[in-house]
């Protein structure tokens, strides 16, 4: 029970739960803004009319397809996508490099495995191979 216990109090695992509740509060918010405000500026555009994309349909021998309720779906998928892509990954892959830049001021790679090691270090830990320190190196 106390390792059940250790894995439930992790970081991970409370990082994961706060995700998922905000996916979700997001996820109602986008389609919100997908309903109330994308909805009826493309009625705007095309006419005045408010479109509800949701009653679209057609019927194939006594099928009926809602592709409507797609097209809301899809939109509302593409407008998360977007808003995650420019307020979360294009963000945070600009801080990586940004860390990644000063990493790479006190780390190297090993000339043999090519494993980052620390500028000074006078042995890989990987390959055991002896290296001279960026210190000791004739400039």
């Amino acid at each position: 029970m106390g390792g059940f216990k250790k894995f439930l109090l992790r970081g991970n695992i409370v990082e994961l739960a706060v995700a998922v509740i905000v996916g979700a509060t997001f996820s109602g918010l986008v389609q919100a803004l997908v309903a109330d405000l994308i909805t009826p500026l493309i009625g705007a555009v095309t006419g005045g009319r408010q479109p509800n994309f949701a009653e679209y349909s057609f019927t194939v021998n006594g099928s009926q397809f809602k592709y409507g309720d797609f097209l809301n779906h899809l939109l509302t998928f593409l407008m998360v996508s977007a808003v995650v892509y420019w307020l979360i990954v294009a963000p945070m892959t600009r801080l990586i490099s940004l860390l990644d830049r000063d990493k790479d001021a006190t780390t190297r790679q090993c000339p043999e495995c090519l494993t980052d090691i620390p500028a000074e270090a006078r042995r890989c830990a990987a390959c055991t191979v002896e290296l001279v320190p960026d210190s000791e190196k004739p400039a």
